[in-house]
């Protein structure tokens, strides 16, 4: 169920002018349309200039946000018109002369907020909307043990991390239809690993779940595994794992049944469970040594990621796939899937109703998602195979870019998002002549910004418009002929409204 590439190129900032004279951006989840209402007043005044030539060390660099370093993605194939509405949400590791960090991007590849890392260390994981009080969010969890949620205008309503002692991972942050956080945690506990060919004297990475009160911290649930699940079921040794002792159990996905109770991935026991949200007790394992269910063909799954139960009770699944087990024996395969199983709970049967491969035989050791989008299309993150991508409900594919290794992303989305930043649009002047200047104008966040006008005058106080051009992805380049030394911009709704004004800057020789 898959299509080859139709076409590869990069997209970068230099796109034709004149292409985006007769568009608009995507505007949160609609899709570009002619380009009527606005238009430039003084168009001898003030024109559109190509953007920046694609970067050569990958990384993007702005003039009028220098602070802003965010890696490049590789377009492979071009969306369709039958991709869903929406940006796409990565959060690439930093690596190279890039930062890493929170990253929107468009279907042509174009930054339309970056949030890079504090520091020159950690990462950044699971970053995506969500629904919180109600509202569109941003989320995600970074290092050390943080979790952080944004509010449409970038700014900061929420953070905070594990409770009772222990420190955070960022396999997963949930927030539950409850407006709970439901985090993972990695813990070691002391454990005899001679059942497994350790030491007596090792220990054992076990996996946490938190459930935690938002706004005061408290806990409200908390389940380890250790205490249900025995190293028994685990693929791994102690001499395969890069911790000390064993990584046994590998926690990556919770999910929130239809019931209230929580779906739970563990990629080293190759299984997915069902836990009782009250006692903690298990309902069911699906996959893995003990399976309650009949796995039929093509089922199986081995070392998977993001087990999330869908709308119509199938349960889509990242199949890294790194071993397929025929008659109980391990067998390496070439290629990572996403699939959705059906699970039949009275006959305890599961079987696969959808699968989604790669045409070039993506394969990811590690991470990947899986995300069913409203209108039906199946959006795949492969991980460490570094492709991210969109297929329609029957498995053709429709859309696929490419991060670099070192900027990997542990996971990739695509949703609707309005976007209003707080702040004020950058702008940077670079005179060229007496009688002309270079104008860069960019609003990092700002998702319904149609074209940027420009204002000249005297002194910062006295300022008059020369005429406007399109927004042009991330920074819009414009030359504009005046003698004035104070230059603004201002930034047009595609109805005509301004949406924000640049502190007035000087001409810089």
């Amino acid at each position: 169920m898959s299509s080859r590439f139709t076409r590869r190129r990069f997209i970068t900032a230099a796109s034709a002018a004149a292409a985006y004279l007769a568009l608009t951006p995507t505007v949160g989840c609609e899709r570009p349309e002619r380009y009527s209402k606005v238009r430039s007043s003084r168009a001898a005044k003030v024109k559109p200039l190509p953007g920046a030539p694609f970067p050569p060390d990958g990384v993007w660099a702005f003039r009028s946000r220098p602070d802003l370093n965010p890696p490049v993605v590789e377009v492979a194939t071009e969306a369709r018109d039958d991709t869903a509405p929406g940006y796409i949400f990565v959060a690439p590791e930093k690596g190279g002369a890039g930062k890493g960090g929170s990253m929107i991007i468009d279907d042509r590849g174009q930054v339309v907020w970056f949030h890079p890392l504090r520091g020159p260390y950690g990462r950044t994981m699971n970053f995506g909307t969500q629904t919180y009080q109600g509202t569109d969010v941003l989320t995600w969890g970074q290092t050390p043990g943080e979790y952080v949620i944004f509010d449409s205008s970038y700014r900061e309503i929420a953070s905070f991390g594990a409770a009772n002692g222990y420190n955070g991972d960022h396999h997963e942050f949930h927030i539950s239809p409850q407006d709970t956080a439901l985090i993972t945690i990695y813990n070691a506990v002391p454990q005899d690993l001679t059942s497994v060919g350790g030491r007596v004297d090792s220990v054992a990475w076990q996996g946490i779940v938190q459930e935690l009160d938002i706004q005061t911290g408290e806990v409200l649930f908390e389940w380890q595994s250790i205490d249900h699940i025995g190293l028994a079921e685990t693929y791994v040794t102690p001499s395969e794992d890069h911790y000390p002792g064993i990584d046994y159990f590998h926690i990556n996905s919770i999910d929130v049944e239809p019931d209230n109770n929580l779906l739970i991935s563990a990629r080293e026991t190759s299984a997915v469970y069902k836990i009782d949200r009250k006692s903690g007790e298990i309902i069911w394992r699906l996959g893995g040594k003990k399976s309650d269910f009949q796995m039929g063909e093509g089922a199986q799954f081995a070392f998977q990621h993001d087990a999330r139960r869908l709308p119509d009770g199938t349960i889509s699944i990242f199949d890294n796939g790194s071993l397929v087990f025929e008659n109980g024996t391990p067998k390496a395969v070439e290629e990572s899937r996403a699939i959705v199983l059906e699970l039949d709970e009275e006959r305890m049967r599961a079987s696969l109703v959808g699968e989604y491969t790669h045409p070039e035989k993506q394969y990811a050791d590690a991470a990947g998602n899986m995300q069913v989008l409203p209108n039906g299309n199946v959006f795949v993150g492969w991980g460490r195979g570094l492709a991210i991508s969109e297929f329609s409900k029957d498995g053709k594919l429709l859309f696929d870019f490419r991060l670099s290794p070192e900027h990997r992303s542990y996971r990739a989305f695509r949703f609707p998002w309005i976007g209003s930043p707080s702040d004020q649009p950058a702008a940077v002047a670079e005179r060229t002549s007496e009688n002309e200047l270079e104008l860069y104008a960019s609003w990092n966040g700002a998702t319904e910004v149609a074209a940027w006008e420009v204002l000249a005058g005297p002194d910062p106080g006295q300022l008059e418009s020369l005429g406007q051009v399109p927004q042009d992805g991330f920074e819009t380049a414009m030359l504009v002929q005046t003698t004035e030394p104070y230059i603004a911009v201002q930034a047009k709704h595609r109805l005509g409204r301004v949406l924000g004004t640049s502190q007035p800057v000087e001409a810089r020789s």
